[in-house]
């Protein structure tokens, strides 16, 4: 039977270029050696066809390689694609995501935090049910942490990429009041725990400045529950004419319901989401909604993460997203 290749040494590598092991060790991983000898280590080790071991080099490093991201809630359409992202992202960056769903239980996503945490990630990144939890300060204690969408209880994160909530449900309201609504209903996934949310805020806030009757309710990011909690909201002879909903999933079940009760979109019911999911423009019709440039949030939060483990980060760093409405042929003027 024939016998693979060798593996090669580090020794090799420092033999071809003159160095001690640990010289090679420290250009390899980029620090302690100048610029000039860490191209030559790699382009040496190119050549020999060297590959660290990553049990080897994560002992060499005391870290995993391994970035703990904790979804909200992976029945959101949205967050999915997010963690596809920030998957990919880390992969690239020579990192690897460990991905888990809170399933929209705030208690849930308190456990699984502190599981990833005695897994000994090297970081995580979390979209957060609960920001306001305690659990959030005591674990910045242990590792970085980088919160999406809010800021974190205690502000003892490594970084934070927060959304400009407040221009966000701006922009939605103003939308809608400019179309004639005044009876608005709100679908948020914010639990009866955490009230004090920035973007629920903000909705009441500019309600009262814009003059709108608003009916809120909670419903869940999953688009077939969301759907029976836009039922009953829609089912009575006061219903609102317009439904701004906090994640684009939760307006795919406005959709369900409008055609469960023969409701036309937007002739009868105006609907508006908030993520700019990208299969939000192939509805029929397409959804108006809220972009928060998903790119750009991943790009931030694996930017953020890895400089935090890796010691680069200068202090608590905040990245702070502008939205864009996109206005589509979901929002109209409101019936008479």
């Amino acid at each position: 039977m024939r016998r693979g290749r060798k593996r090669v040494t580090i020794r090799e590598v420092a033999q071809a270029t003159g160095l001690s092991p640990a010289a090679v060790s420290y250009a390899l991983r980029g620090i302690r050696t100048s610029e000039e000898t860490q191209e030559r280590v790699r382009a040496a080790a190119e050549e020999l066809g060297f590959a660290a071991h990553p049990i080897a080099r994560a002992l060499a490093l005391g870290r995993s390689g391994m970035i703990g991201v904790l979804c909200g809630s992976l029945e959101d359409y949205w967050q999915q694609s997010l963690a596809i992202g920030i998957g990919r992202a880390l992969f690239g960056r020579d990192r690897y995501a460990l991905i888990l769903d809170a399933a929209g239980d705030p208690e849930r996503e308190r456990e699984l935090a502190r599981r990833l945490r005695d897994q000994r990630v090297d970081g995580l990144i979390v979209q957060s049910l609960d920001p306001a939890a305690p659990l959030w300060a005591e674990l910045a204690e242990a590792l970085p942490v980088v919160s999406i969408g809010d800021a974190l209880h205690g502000g003892r994160s490594q970084g934070e990429v927060v959304f400009d909530n407040r221009t966000g449900v701006t922009q939605a309201l103003e939308h809608l009041a400019a179309l004639g609504h005044r009876r608005i209903g709100v679908l948020t996934s914010t639990q009866p725990s955490t009230p004090d949310r920035p973007a629920d805020r903000y909705v009441n806030a500019e309600a009262g400045r814009l003059e709108l009757e608003v009916t809120s309710a909670v419903a869940s990011q999953s688009w077939t529950e969301a759907a029976e909690t836009a039922l009953e909201m829609l089912a009575g002879p006061d219903r609102p004419t317009a439904v701004f909903c906090f994640s684009d999933s939760i307006a795919y079940g406005v959709y369900a319901a409008t055609r469960a009760l023969k409701l036309h979109v937007p002739g009868e019911v105006s609907v508006c989401g908030y993520d700019n999911h990208p299969m939000s423009a192939l509805l029929t019709p397409p959804l108006t909604t809220v972009d928060w440039d998903i790119d750009g949030v991943v790009d931030a939060a694996v930017r953020v993460v890895v400089d935090a483990v890796d010691g680069r980060a200068g202090g608590r760093r905040r990245v702070v997203r502008s939205p864009a409405l996109r206005v589509r042929d979901s929002t109209g003027p409101a019936p008479r």
